[in-house]
């Protein structure tokens, strides 16, 4: 029987002109006229029975049908052109991942790593898209992510990697001659804020008995990336993740400034929908990393 399907044509115009909101502009992208755009999008009409665009005064404007359908048409159409792409690198051998990750988590503990997996497996491919905060696997075409939460997302699967120790850094300059700071010092400190853990720092406070009146108040910063950098900088302290500032705590360029690690409320986890649980390059890869995480657990 014959697929209920549109032509890719049709739908590679209609995905165009949704995302730009305009005919003319979806065909300078696809190289065609403005003419041709419309021929396309009206064929689809046609074939689904719904109108997909109205007509405004600036232009065209996606219908409620045609703004649902556009963000499916746009997932679908990306995950076959990275399908399309993996089989012309890989001549059809092997396969890939695709793999969300927080970006702090992905240069600075992931990454030092994929080598040796690379090496054991040189057969799967593994793409990195940067997510820092939840999404749905259902519209951004991911096998797995790699995220800081507590693991249960609707659907899914997940697999513990690391438990969150956060650790109090700053640059050597913030201790001057001392060796530690007392948690009451930090205080009257600049604070570091990171952008997914706004009440981070309250937390580390109360893990040591105190209350600190301000400690929401400081410069934001959206990744522990940025935040270690800015520490480092010394634009104040910083609370960040241990494993994230090993290199820099053993080169000196951060000092510890107390000495207390806080356990978080979050842990970094392998999650991955239910119906991908059996996928063999995702196995292969989840055993790695599982393997990988316990080392460093127990180093």
């Amino acid at each position: 029987m014959r697929r209920k399907i549109p032509s890719t044509a049709a739908l590679a115009a209609f995905e165009a002109a949704a995302r730009h909101q305009s005919f003319t502009l979806a065909a300078d992208e696809l190289a065609v006229t403005q003419s041709a755009v419309c021929r396309q999008i009206a064929v689809l009409e046609d074939f689904v029975g719904l109108k997909l665009f109205r007509r405004s005064r600036r232009g065209v404007v996606l219908t409620a049908a045609g703004a649902q359908y556009s963000r499916s048409v746009r997932v679908r159409l990306d995950e076959v052109e990275r399908d399309t792409l993996d089989l012309m690198a890989k001549g059809g051998a092997g396969g890939a991942l695709e793999l969300g990750v927080v970006p702090t988590f992905a240069t600075r503990w992931l990454l030092p790593r994929l080598g040796g997996f690379q090496r054991a497996h040189p057969g799967i491919t593994v793409h990195l898209s940067a997510r820092a905060r939840p999404f749905l696997f259902d519209d951004a075409g991911l096998d797995a992510a790699i995220h800081a939460g507590d693991g249960k997302w609707p659907g899914t699967q997940s697999r513990l990697l690391l438990r969150e120790q956060l650790v109090a850094v700053g640059s050597p300059a913030l201790l001057g001659a001392r060796k530690r700071l007392k948690a009451a010092d930090v205080a009257r400190l600049p604070l570091i804020q990171q952008g997914t853990r706004p009440y981070a720092w309250r937390q580390w406070f109360a893990s040591l008995g105190l209350s600190v009146e301000h400690d929401m108040a400081g410069p934001r910063m959206e990744l522990f990336s940025m935040a270690t950098e800015a520490a480092i900088h010394g634009l104040g302290a910083a609370l960040v993740p241990r494993f994230l500032v090993e290199e820099e705590l053993a080169s000196g360029r951060l000092l510890a400034l107390v000495d207390h690690a806080f356990t978080s409320d979050r842990s970094y986890h392998l999650i991955y929908p239910e119906h991908k649980a059996d996928d063999p390059v995702l196995g292969v890869f989840r055993e790695w990393i599982e393997g990988e995480a316990a080392s460093d657990r127990f180093s």
